[in-house]
């Protein structure tokens, strides 16, 4: 058997539990007309089970994403995804006073938009 016809294995017996480190997702924040509007990658999110909370001129995002693959006793060969209690603070310029917050949750993605009611 030459070495390009060589089949390579390996075994992979390591029991992997999720992670407990906290996860910073990505976002993205823009500055329009009325206010701003805050999109944050959160694939994998129950939606209902989100923390938004705007004070002064911080937004602060809670939440957790959970495996729902992982069983007890699975043999992971790769893992990759974080999975667990996330954090993000987004701390804008200037103190947002009397804004509506609006949020939608589509293809992965949280839209936060802040609008000011002044003017």
């Amino acid at each position: 058997m030459s070495d390009r016809d060589r089949h390579i294995s390996f075994r992979s017996d390591r029991n992997v539990r999720p992670s407990g480190r906290l996860w910073n997702p990505a976002a993205d924040v823009y500055r329009v007309s009325d206010g701003w509007v805050v999109k944050v990658d959160l694939a994998g999110i129950c939606s209902d089970e989100l923390e938004i909370e705007l004070r002064d001129s911080v937004l602060s995002i809670r939440g957790c994403r959970r495996d729902t693959h992982y069983r007890e006793g699975c043999v992971y060969h790769q893992m990759e995804i974080t999975y667990s209690r996330f954090e993000k603070s987004i701390q804008f310029p200037d103190r947002i006073e009397g804004a509506s917050i609006r949020q939608d949750y589509r293809d992965g993605f949280l839209i936060i938009n802040l609008r000011s009611e002044q003017g």
